[in-house]
């Protein structure tokens, strides 16, 4: 199957969700805060890993999509978290280690439609 557009419906795109007061108010570095992103993403591959939408994303390896997002803070993260779950999406939320802190989170690859409404809120991570 050939990889649709980026305007396609139907197009699977895996959503990343990382707290941007990390960066701008408690000064972790960036490489850091790109590490818990890197993180959360691959752990949602890896527990969706049979999920055919997941399988299919990555069959389409040279054409994957992921859109980075930014919350605010931990409670805004922790929010996030708790919606998705009512909602039925899947997704993982990232808990730094040892120091227990949520950082961020990532969905399982998904069609853009099915999720969008519940991220509308979040903005691209600058």
């Amino acid at each position: 199957m050939a990889a649709t557009g980026a305007g396609s419906p139907g197009r699977l795109v895996q959503y990343v969700v990382v707290r941007t007061d990390l960066v701008h108010q408690l000064s972790w570095p960036l490489g850091a805060v790109i590490t818990q992103a890197c993180h959360a993403a691959t752990a949602a591959i890896h527990l969706h890993y049979r999920d055919p939408e997941t399988q299919q994303y990555l069959e389409e390896l040279d054409s994957m999509h992921k859109v980075v997002l930014g919350a605010p803070d931990e409670a805004a993260l922790s929010n996030l978290a708790e919606t998705l779950t009512k909602a039925g999406v899947a997704h993982k939320l990232w808990i730094e280690q040892p120091e227990n802190v949520p950082t961020c989170l990532a969905l399982k690859p998904c069609a853009k439609e099915t999720v969008q409404p519940l991220l509308r809120k979040f903005k691209l991570f600058k």
